[in-house]
């Protein structure tokens, strides 16, 4: 059961409402890029008609977001007509698309509530908002989801999973559509993107570390469902000033350099300084992966890494030797129909891609 923020965006003009789309575009505006993913449904399948980027840096000297401002994107105008150059660049002509919202643009949480009917569930998650979120629930749209229990049973409680989004953020996404000619089908929260796109399994409890540019996100799933999302500062930008700055490189050859050799960089200079950054998040993970243990009663099976940073040489080994956890870096692209020879290509490519693929799948499900 779930609120969706599709109902809340007013689009119900939208012929794409009326019918289930066939084609649907997912575009991820992250701080120095933006990816775009295109995916067609026939019957059951699911098919990666294209995908493309554009990095801010090729066209401007700013990002696409002010990292000052947290939520706010550069310009409105700037940003559509970068995604406007990466469809055309892509040949992409589907209109309807779906916006992620990063985790420093949203407000997730996690609350209980007394047992009740299905009929009162909505009021109560809208009342019991405002306790949860930092910004009036009037300011916000949120969407929600029944995680534990079972409306109606007497016996149990019910545990909900609210998201809330600044009606600003929204106002926002609305504008870039508009000014890129695209039809805004949804926008919805990386965390779910990430989910629907990495975790398959129904039985698994997973954790999902996404590393960007500007933040982290760790967000629990367990048995499909997300239960909880934690935002951390730790960014990939982070390891490639460090070492900007302690071997007096420019930033491309330092992000280069961080890429090339990373954990496992024989320059002491260099594998120290990434091993000092890193270890907070390893013990941030770890106190998340110990306090979902004792409030859920459930050991992680596995520890996913995705996002421009997972695939650093030797980050995936290191969280493997200290969380003691099988740790992956998912292909989002694996069950998506494709041309073989792009395989290797995409593979790479996928970590980056995750979160665009996830919301575009969200806009062809039945």
């Amino acid at each position: 059961m779930s609120n969706s923020i599709i109902d809340k965006l007013n689009i119900f003009s939208n012929p794409l409402k009326m019918f289930f789309p066939k084609k649907m575009v997912g575009i991820d505006i992250g701080t120095a890029s933006i990816k775009v993913v295109e995916i067609s449904r026939w019957g059951q399948g699911k098919t990666l008609e294209n995908y493309g980027e554009i990095k801010s840096a090729s066209l401007y000297k700013e990002p696409f977001r002010n990292a000052e401002k947290g939520s706010y994107l550069l310009s409105n105008y700037f940003v559509s007509r970068a995604i406007r150059a990466v469809l055309d660049e892509a040949r992409i002509k589907t209109k309807a698309v779906i916006f992620s919202v990063p985790d420093f643009s949203t407000f997730c949480t996690s609350f209980e509530l007394p047992p009740m009917d299905a009929s009162e569930l909505k009021n109560a998650v809208y009342y019991n908002a405002s306790q949860y979120i930092p910004l009036p629930v009037s300011e916000t749209t949120l969407d929600w989801q029944l995680i534990g229990g079972t409306p109606g049973d007497r016996q149990s409680g019910l545990k909900i999973f609210l998201v809330a989004i600044p009606n600003q953020t929204i106002q926002d996404y609305q504008k870039v559509a508009q000014l890129a000619g695209l039809e805004l089908y949804a926008i919805e929260a990386e965390a779910l993107g990430l989910r629907r796109a990495l975790v398959r399994e129904n039985k698994n409890c997973i954790c999902v570390v996404d590393i960007g540019v500007q933040s982290t996100t760790i967000n629990m799933i367990d048995k499909k469902s997300l239960k909880k999302s934690y935002s951390f500062d730790f960014a990939g930008s982070q390891l490639t000033y460090s070492i900007s700055s302690s071997l007096g490189l420019g930033h491309g050859e330092a992000e280069e350099l961080k890429n090339r050799e990373g954990l496992t960089s024989l320059k002491e200079e260099i594998s120290k300084t990434l091993y000092l950054l890193i270890d907070p998040l390893v013990l941030e993970i770890k106190k998340v992966l110990s306090d979902f243990y004792q409030q859920e009663g459930r050991e992680v099976d596995a520890v996913y890494l995705t996002g421009g940073t997972s695939g650093l040489p030797g980050l995936k080994e290191y969280f493997a030797e200290v969380l003691k956890k099988k740790v992956e870096i998912p292909n989002c692209f694996s069950e998506l129909l494709y041309p073989p020879i792009l395989g290797e290509s995409l593979e790479k490519m996928a970590p980056s891609f995750s979160v665009a693929t996830g919301v575009a799948l969200g806009g062809l499900e039945t």
